[in-house]
């Protein structure tokens, strides 16, 4: 234990860690082998970390951190919608990454969050938003308005709306020329810009 102060101090830090980053925390102080396992799930145990998946933990019970479980990820679909403040309902975190990871609901917690998974080619079109202590990757609104188009989501007239009054065009044009030709005209009818 001579080394918590220094561990929380290097992991509290961050939304969140790996086991391999404790691993090799403890492996450059000469810690015994297997010594971080017994580390980490004592602080899980008496609730001083929480885990989010298998070999990822946080100091933090904060569901919004769990993409940090996932990188390279951002949040995007209804839960950019509201980080962004274009819609006020509170949703659940929406992670998405190109990894190779089961997509589907997950629970941290008590509460749920939701994987789904991109092509590679679609991983664009996010930036840093500040959230508590942190910067979380959050869609931007036109990667947003591709993304309800690419994985069929509903969204309401009125938020559609928003969406359209705060897309920047230039952006907008940048990002459908890297999409495929359905896509982009899916894009553009979900607009109003084509028959």
């Amino acid at each position: 234990m001579k080394y918590m102060t220094e561990f929380k101090e290097n992991f509290s830090s961050k939304p969140a860690f790996s086991s391999y980053e404790v691993k090799n925390f403890f492996s450059f102080r000469n810690g015994p082998d297997g010594y971080y396992k017994t580390i980490l799930n004592n602080l899980v145990r008496s609730g001083r970390i929480f885990r989010i998946t298998r070999g990822h933990y946080t100091f933090y019970n904060e569901v919004q951190f769990t993409g940090f479980a996932f990188k390279p990820f951002y949040y995007g679909l209804q839960d950019a919608l509201s980080l962004t403040n274009i819609w006020e309902q509170e949703t659940n975190p929406v992670i998405i990454t190109p990894r190779k990871v089961r997509s589907g609901t997950r629970i941290f917690e008590g509460r749920n969050y939701l994987i789904r998974w991109i092509d590679r080619k679609m991983f664009f079109g996010y930036s840093l938003l500040s959230y508590g202590d942190f910067f979380i990757p959050v869609s931007d609104v036109e990667k947003t308005i591709i993304d309800i188009v690419y994985y069929h989501e509903f969204v309401p007239e009125d938020i559609k709306e928003v969406l359209m009054e705060r897309v920047r065009e230039n952006i907008l044009q940048e990002y459908l020329s890297r999409l495929s030709p359905d896509l982009r005209k899916r894009v553009l009818f979900f607009m109003g810009r084509v028959d």
